[in-house]
C-alpha cells in the first residue's frame, strides 16, 4: 500500500466516523427524529396530546400547570402542580422528562415553543441512513477568513414560514472553486473560534436538500487561513422533519457551482440511495 493509499484510507475513515456520529445524534432516542410536535406557546394555557400539563408563556416566561396525577422531572427533581421555567433566551433550550419522553422548552425567532421527543416516533424508528456523496479530497478547499471590523447582525429566514433568526456574523470566508473566487457570510460555529456557513448551490433541490446546507469550519489560524471540507456539508434537522425551525442561508450565500459532496436529500424526503 502506497503512502497515498494510506492517506486516502485515513481520509475516508475520518469522514465515515463524522457521518456515523452525526447520524447517531440525529436518530438517538431523543434526537430530532423523535420530535412529535412543534407547539407555539401563548398567554392562553394550552394542552397538547404529546406532553402532560397546560403550557403558556408571558412576562414571567414559560409556565406549566400539571393536573393531579401528572408530573415532570427536571434535573432529577420531580415537578408537580404549577412550575415556572423563567425567561428562555433566544436559541436556548431546557429539557424535562415525562416517562420515556423528553420535552424541549425553547425560544426560536422570539417565540417560546414546546417540542416533545418520543423514542417511538415513527420517523425515528423507520430511519435507516442518510445518503451522501462518496468522500473525495478534491472537495477539500483552502480558504481564508475575512473578519469584519465589528460583528454584524444578519437576519435570515427560517424553515418555518414567517419566522426570522438573527445571528452575529464575525466575517466572511473566501475560497476558490471552479476558477472563480467565492465568499460566504459566516456565523459562529459549534466550538470556540470555529465558524459555520449556511449555503445552497447548484445541487440544492436536485440531489441535496433545497433549503440549506451547513458546513462547520475549524477556527482560522494566525494568518486567517481556513479549510473548507465540503465532504462534511451536512443536512440541518429541517431536511428530515417539518417540526424544525432551521435558519436559511444569508442573502449572497448561493454558490453558482454544483458542490457534489456531503449529505444528500434524506430518503424520507424522496432522496435516492
Amino acid at each position: 500500500m502506497t503512502v497515498q493509499d494510506v492517506e486516502r484510507q485515513g481520509f475516508v475513515e475520518a469522514w465515515e466516523q463524522w457521518h456515523r456520529q452525526k447520524e447517531e445524534v440525529l436518530a438517538g432516542p431523543h434526537g430530532f427524529l423523535a420530535i412529535t410536535g412543534l407547539h407555539w406557546l401563548s398567554a392562553e394555557p394550552a394542552r397538547f396530546e404529546d406532553a402532560p400539563g397546560a403550557w403558556s408563556t408571558g412576562a414571567e416566561g414559560v409556565v406549566v400547570e400539571l393536573a393531579d396525577g401528572e408530573e415532570l422531572t427536571l434535573d432529577g427533581t420531580v415537578v408537580r402542580g404549577r412550575h415556572g421555567f423563567g425567561i428562555i433566551a433566544e436559541r436556548d433550550s431546557r429539557y424535562v422528562t415525562a416517562g420515556d419522553a423528553v420535552i424541549e422548552i425553547a425560544k426560536r425567532g422570539g417565540h417560546d415553543i414546546l417540542r416533545p421527543r418520543h423514542p417511538d416516533n415513527e420517523l425515528r424508528t423507520s430511519f435507516t441512513r442518510t445518503p451522501a456523496y462518496a468522500p473525495d479530497t478534491r472537495w477539500v478547499r483552502p480558504g481564508r477568513f475575512l473578519p469584519f471590523e465589528e460583528p454584524r447582525a444578519v437576519t435570515v429566514g427560517a424553515a418555518v414560514e414567517g419566522l426570522e433568526h438573527v445571528y452575529d456574523s464575525p466575517g466572511q470566508v473566501e475560497f476558490e472553486l471552479g476558477g472563480a473566487v467565492h465568499r460566504l457570510t459566516a456565523f459562529n460555529g459549534s466550538t470556540s473560534g470555529s465558524l459555520m456557513v449556511l449555503f445552497t448551490d447548484e445541487t440544492s433541490g436536485v440531489t441535496t436538500y433545497a433549503a440549506n446546507r451547513s458546513l462547520q469550519i475549524a477556527a482560522p489560524d494566525a494568518e486567517g487561513r481556513v479549510t473548507l471540507d465540503f465532504n462534511r456539508a451536512g443536512n440541518l434537522p429541517c431536511a428530515y422533519t417539518d417540526l424544525a425551525t432551521c435558519p436559511l442561508p444569508p442573502a449572497g450565500n448561493r454558490l453558482p457551482v454544483a458542490i457534489e459532496a456531503g449529505e444528500k436529500i434524506p430518503l424520507q424526503r424522496g432522496g435516492q440511495p
